[in-house]
């Protein structure tokens, strides 16, 4: 029997995919379980419509990401830190820190759990940073540490 999975199910497929199953799991546990429903020309076509408006969504979604990619490429993010006499920091610059410099200088909210910092900052200098926006989209991004 051909049924289309409304969520994911573990060892048969993800959701808005068309499966063959046993008429008996399909009737009997899949769809009482609201997981499927039955593969009608109906149902095909509504699945067509929805994969079409997650297809537009994702499109958009990748064109926000480009822009931030290419403002974030554009110039080094300057982020102020209290130093010694040495140039040396008091602490280490973070991703937190990263993380809000980019707030304030470009106008978008990055989480810090997606910036990676490669090497750990502790002098004045320029470094660079890599902010991880998933589905292999990375852009890298040039910091300089500067004294306050």
């Amino acid at each position: 029997m051909q049924i289309i999975l409304i969520q994911d199910v573990n060892n048969l497929g993800g959701a808005n995919e068309v499966v063959s199953v046993k008429n008996g799991y399909a009737r009997n546990f899949l769809i009482p379980q609201k997981m499927a429903v039955e593969a009608s020309p109906g149902n095909l076509k509504q699945l067509e419509e929805r994969l079409k408006q997650i297809r537009k969504k994702e499109e958009k979604m990748m064109a926000e990401i480009n822009q931030v990619i290419n403002v974030l490429k554009s110039a080094p993010l300057k982020i102020g830190a209290k130093t010694g006499t040495s140039g040396r920091i008091f602490g280490a610059v973070t991703n937190v820190q990263v993380s809000r410099a980019i707030r304030e200088q470009r106008g978008y909210e990055v989480d810090r759990r997606k910036i990676h910092i490669e090497d750990e900052i502790r002098e004045l200098g320029t470094y660079k940073a890599k902010v991880d926006f998933g589905n292999g989209h990375e852009a890298e991004v040039e910091l300089e540490v500067v004294a306050e």
